[in-house]
């Protein structure tokens, strides 16, 4: 689709993100100003749940949280698909003065209580898991499970039961937080490399309205639950940024993404918007023939892609498809979700390629020596902001490591245009050293995913006696191996030569049925390179 080429001329109307001050005056506003509109359209029965009902559930929720012996500035932690009970458990939380932690609900009980005893929650609320998904692991922290039932008029009723006695407080990394904070957040990865990061009120609302910002998100605005909330994608700028805006959010009826119920979905809610990750994208684009119902059915006025890298082929087809700007972000779990994204189309110049210009926060790009990188060079990408964490709860290493005089070290390699755009060329330790050659996996993975027939990609350093590491490719392929669209080995490599310096083609190529991938949608690199390095 077409794009302006400059940016159009300032508008003295300007759109203006919601006041609030954090996590429990998120709903104060919209619960006021319009009581019954729907805040969430909830499961299979897609029932409204009004603004009012919302709050006044999170309220007794809090009531209940107190009334149990916690206090202001206790750990609790939220276990739960994307259901009203998570909605509501996070509210209720944040409105009681606690500080809450999303948790995956699918980790494996030792990595679900390692995370649970190094942060020192006092109990675990809760919800009911995805349909079709494992029960929650055992745990040794006390449970209390959380269930809301939503009537057709729109209301809703809480039920916690808080029989088990809360653990005691003042353990692990609880003994950091401060009255002021909100969030508990760990970053991608397994147990012995997520970090916990603590996200004051300032940060969380500081995100929010950047978030809001940005899309110019209302009353008039509707999304479907794409990500899960335990994330910050999902969480930021699904579910948070749309309520505070005042917005209504479908939860799918499984309580997590649905392809095949997606864009009924999209219809029954009005969206008139949604965010994913690349992969989603993908399916969905895949899908499309046969499942999308067409712009006029389904007027989107923008669709967001954030958490990975996203193909700039991929990016234009869907343009193409669903008649609507997609606009790619970067966000990471200590910048409290999004750091930068592309403007709405009105606003300014969308740059295929590029994750946009800084929402909220200074982003910065240096070199090796610590020097700010001209126009077009590639250095580490920071950050600074409003919606910076202080640290790592527990970690102080990596805190001094990770920030250092007000600004994040993000770890990922990036350069700045001359307006500000930020396009970014991977991270600087999946760099592939190949006999002094220092190679992105990502730029590879972006050549690979635009050779017809490549549905995804994976790019690894495999271990070479001569060079030190050698290029190895993963490729899944539509059609699967044998299908009647696929690409071939020879095809893919013969693609990469004629767009590749000689030492990035990947000189061991595999194709695969499948690809390993994170709680958030995101390539897990470790499992590929456990299954195909070696």
């Amino acid at each position: 689709m077409a794009v302006p080429t400059a940016a159009p001329a300032p508008d003295t109307n300007r759109y203006r993100p919601p006041a609030l001050t954090g996590l429990d005056d998120l709903l104060d506003r919209p619960a006021r100003e319009d009581p019954g509109a729907p805040a969430l359209v909830v499961g299979g029965e897609r029932l409204p749940l009004s603004y009012g009902a919302l709050a006044a559930s999170a309220d007794d929720v809090a009531a209940r949280l107190t009334a149990a012996g916690l206090r202001r500035g206790d750990v609790v932690a939220l276990v739960c698909a994307n259901t009203a009970e998570f909605a509501v458990g996070l509210l209720g939380t944040a409105r009681a003065g606690l500080v809450v932690a999303p948790m995956d609900p699918a980790l494996p009980g030792p990595q679900l209580s390692a995370r649970l005893d190094a942060l020192g929650a006092r109990t675990v609320l809760l919800g009911p898991p995805a349909t079709g998904a494992a029960p929650v692991a055992r745990v040794d922290t006390p449970v209390w499970p959380l269930r809301v039932t939503v009537s057709a008029t729109g209301t809703a009723t809480a039920a916690l039961d808080t029989t088990a006695p809360p653990a005691p407080a003042g353990t692990g990394a609880s003994r950091e937080l401060t009255a002021d904070d909100a969030l508990v957040l760990f970053t991608a990865g397994t147990t012995d490399r997520a970090k916990m990061v603590p996200l004051s009120r300032a940060n969380v609302a500081a995100s929010i309205r950047g978030i809001c910002a940005t899309y110019e998100l209302g009353p008039a605005d509707a999304t479907v639950a794409v990500m899960p909330f335990f994330h910050g994608h999902g969480l930021f700028a699904a579910l948070l940024s749309s309520l505070a805006g005042g917005g209504r959010v479908l939860l799918p009826e499984r309580g997590r993404f649905s392809a095949r119920t997606f864009w009924s979905d999209v219809r029954s809610v009005s969206a008139t918007w949604f965010t994913a990750v690349p992969t989603i994208h993908e399916i969905l684009l895949d899908r499309a023939a046969t499942e999308y119902p067409g712009p006029e059915l389904a007027p989107l006025r923008f669709v967001r892609s954030c958490s990975a890298p996203l193909n700039t082929a991929t990016q234009r087809a869907l343009e193409r498809t669903l008649g609507a700007p997609l606009l790619s972000a970067y966000g990471m779990t200590e910048s409290a979700h999004q750091a930068a994204s592309e403007p709405l189309p009105r606003r300014g110049t969308l740059k295929h390629g590029s994750v946009g210009r800084p929402t909220g926060v200074a982003l910065r790009v240096l070199d090796r020596d610590g020097q700010p990188c001209p126009a077009g060079v590639q250095g580490e990408v920071q950050v600074q902001g409003p919606t910076v964490a202080r640290g790592y709860l527990a970690d102080p290493a990596e805190t001094s490591h990770a920030f250092a005089d007000g600004w994040l070290r993000t770890g990922d390699l990036g350069s700045l245009d001359e307006d500000g755009y930020l396009f970014l060329t991977g991270r600087i330790k999946n760099l592939i050293n190949r006999g002094g050659e220092k190679i992105s996996p990502e730029h590879v993975e972006d050549i690979l995913a635009g050779c017809p027939g490549v549905a995804e990609a994976a790019v690894f350093a495999v271990p070479d006696a001569h060079y030190g590491q050698r290029v190895g490719a993963a490729v899944v392929v539509r059609g699967g191996p044998r299908g009647g669209e696929s690409a071939g080995a020879e095809q893919i490599l013969r693609y990469c030569r004629d767009r590749l310096s000689a030492f990035e083609v990947p000189e061991r190529l595999k194709i695969v049925p499948e690809l390993p991938h994170t709680a958030k949608g995101g390539l897990d690199r470790s499992a590929v390179e456990a299954r195909y390095a070696g």
